[in-house]
């Protein structure tokens, strides 16, 4: 599909670098509808509301040029898409009469959950769903920290105690932390949140007073030090800030549920189920 679109666009961006050849503005008839018949091709007529649909899938490079042009590149990909059709037509197979099918429930499926979707991302749903997850809720933590990341327990208990003895924990970070990027800054992490920072650490940070030392904490990445040094309440987003996010979160809630409302209302069999699942790789059966 994506080689058609290719070779369709190549049309009109060819249109768009002739130079010196411009198309005459086409009168508009008031009585034209999307039935009007624009061009035919061995009998099969082409009309407006095709080429509407046409426009309607361009990239957005090509909706940006002339309408004289647009409608007579448009023609032109309409003449030659309806002679490769009929020049194929008596070639069809089970193959192809499924990829139409398959396209055409996708196309339904997506114009449905389109009208859901739309009705449910409101103004007034959006501020309720920043209400509930910023506004009214309890702010955040953010945590000022820094770490001596080491390959051993024992080398952190090490570490450790020369801390626990009075030795200074940035020096200790650049002389021998891992942890290249943070060990220059003397293990110095800056502000984070919980959520980036991996499990174990993170414990040991929400765990630890600030001005205190925890560890050693084994991650993933070796053995760690880690120091809080202050906590905060994080700043709460705007809801301009997030709109994206929260619309995003309402589509997907709206569409589970319009899913489980129409499966759940549908009289649903499943015979299929005890078939081979490795027949789904099995095209051969489209060609029998």
């Amino acid at each position: 599909m994506a080689k058609h679109g290719r070779a369709l666009g190549g049309v009109l961006a060819g249109l768009a670098m002739t130079c010196g050849l411009a198309f005459p503005v086409l009168a508009q008839d008031e009585a034209a509808t999307a039935d009007t018949v624009v061009a035919t091709v061995n009998g099969t007529d082409i009309t407006l509301g095709e080429l509407i649909i046409l426009r309607e899938k361009l990239p957005a490079q090509y909706q940006a040029l002339p309408d004289d042009m647009l409608f007579k590149g448009l023609i032109d990909q309409a003449i030659q898409q309806t002679a490769l059709e009929q020049s194929v037509a008596e070639t069809v197979t089970k193959r192809d009469e499924l990829w139409m099918q398959t396209d055409r429930r996708s196309y339904l499926a997506g114009k449905a959950l389109q009208s859901v979707v739309q009705a449910a991302v409101t103004d007034e749903a959006l501020q309720a769903a920043y209400d509930e997850k910023y506004a009214n809720a309890p702010a955040a933590k953010e945590y000022s920290a820094q770490h001596i990341l080491v390959d051993s327990e024992e080398k952190a208990k090490e570490l450790k105690a020369q801390i626990d003895g009075g030795a200074d924990f940035a020096e200790l970070a650049k002389a021998n932390s891992t942890d290249t990027g943070s060990a220059v800054n003397g293990g110095d992490l800056g502000w984070f949140g919980l959520g980036m920072m991996v499990a174990p650490f993170e414990e040991a940070v929400v765990a630890a007073a600030p001005g205190t030392v925890a560890g050693p904490v084994q991650t993933d990445f070796g053995w760690h030090l880690i120091k809080v040094n202050e906590v905060r309440d994080a700043v709460k987003p705007t809801i301009d800030e997030v709109r994206d996010e929260l619309a995003a979160e309402i589509e997907q809630k709206t569409v589970e549920a319009k899913l489980a409302e129409l499966t759940a209302a549908a009289e649903i069999a499943r015979p299929g189920e005890g078939l081979d699942p490795a027949l789904i790789r099995d095209a051969t059966l489209l060609d029998k």
